[in-house]
């Protein structure tokens, strides 16, 4: 219907979504040439909030680099931690114990938890449900306060160290990751019900912004929106780092490629999560939380080094070169926003308004993370 309105009707107009509107989370401004109801074009404009994060790498020592990495998708900040201090330790040759990898991969997951629950509860916001956010944040409120704990902050972290952690976690900590995952699961079938199961967010939802799988290849979606759109990638298990090999988990996947699809990758991936927390409790191992005589000096041999971890938005990827100097020569991060939001333009066109902004939604973008 929508492109033979378009096909039958010149008369277009052009209107801002943003930079600072609420449907855009964030400092993002869309271009929308529109037909009556119907997008024509929507060109996403960026470089409001960018920080030069990649420069930086360049005139910062390894070490003095890592603050940043909590600064670019800040909602998922201890994955890009991981991809970093795995990329130096590859460089180097650093073995890093095997506690400090368990606690690693378990807060990790927690913090994937919590992108998922404000996600959830800004995205259902956006739809017109103002509820879910109350109980998503609440939930979330118990993740803050436990990664507070162990790494002194709530958002932007810097927990992880070259050769391991910053400083060790106790029996309070795991005792309370062990309540929260019961409180949490208690918690989920009241989601599904309140939300998943609505009448409203699945007329909202179902049908609305398909992306094929070819699509997604185009353009270099990773994570959930690929995996909304039946294609089975996950780096943790296709090209597996830390500790991930030895944990039982699934990669949920969904063919239809709707925003329904992409909304159910990521209720069941806080499924996952909390199975992937409660091993690494169980198998907590004992011993060190820092590799022993990791230089305090980082200076890896001359190379060029890539290393990807799965985040909560998918595959971000660090390509660092060295010159043997205690500073990169070229930094360069791969962030999965960037490409999940280059597709938006092609996808949207001939959809109605409301329907591009619950695609947009389903799509979860962080913008300093496009605008690094």
């Amino acid at each position: 219907m929508g492109s033979q309105a378009l096909s039958q009707n010149n008369e277009t107009f052009e209107i801002n979504l943003g930079p600072q509107h609420p449907a855009t989370h964030g400092v993002l401004r869309v271009k929308l040439t529109m037909d009556g109801e119907y997008i024509v074009d929507a060109e996403p404009v960026l470089g409001y909030i960018h920080r030069m994060h990649e420069l930086m790498g360049e005139n910062r020592t390894w070490a003095k680099y890592l603050p940043n990495m909590g600064r670019i998708d800040y909602l998922s900040a201890l994955s890009y931690n991981l991809g970093y201090v795995q990329l130096v330790e590859k460089m180097m040759g650093i073995e890093v114990p095997e506690r400090a990898e368990y606690i690693r991969v378990l807060t990790t997951e927690m913090n994937r938890i919590s992108s998922h629950l404000l996600w959830f509860g800004a995205f259902v916001l956006d739809l017109g449900g103002f509820t879910p956010l109350l109980y998503a944040f609440d939930d979330r409120e118990h993740i803050l306060d436990l990664l507070e704990s162990v790494t002194g902050s709530r958002l932007t972290y810097c927990y992880y160290r070259f050769g391991g952690l910053y400083n060790d976690v106790d029996d309070d900590f795991l005792t309370g990751c062990t309540q929260f995952l019961k409180r949490l699961r208690s918690r989920m079938p009241m989601y599904h019900k309140l939300v998943t199961g609505n009448v409203i967010l699945r007329q909202r939802l179902v049908g609305v912004g398909p992306l094929s799988a070819e699509m997604c290849r185009k353009y270099g979606a990773t994570g959930p929106v690929l995996r909304g759109s039946g294609v089975n990638y996950d780096v943790r298990k296709n090209e597996p780092y830390s500790i991930y090999p030895e944990l039982d988990f699934d990669v949920p996947v969904y063919s239809d490629g709707d925003s329904m699809a992409r909304y159910m990758v990521r209720m069941d991936e806080i499924e996952q999560s909390m199975r992937i927390v409660e091993q690494c409790i169980a198998k907590m191992p004992q011993g060190e939380i820092k590799a022993p005589k990791v230089p305090k000096l980082i200076k890896p041999a001359i190379g060029d080094y890539y290393h990807a971890v799965e985040a909560a938005r998918g595959t971000f990827a660090i390509r660092a070169v060295s010159d043997g100097k205690n500073q990169a020569y070229r930094m360069k991060l791969r962030a999965p926003t960037f490409c999940n939001l280059s597709l938006y333009q092609e996808a949207s066109k001939g959809m109605l308004l409301a329907d591009a902004l619950a695609f947009m939604g389903s799509l979860d973008l962080v913008i300093p993370e496009i605008d690094r």
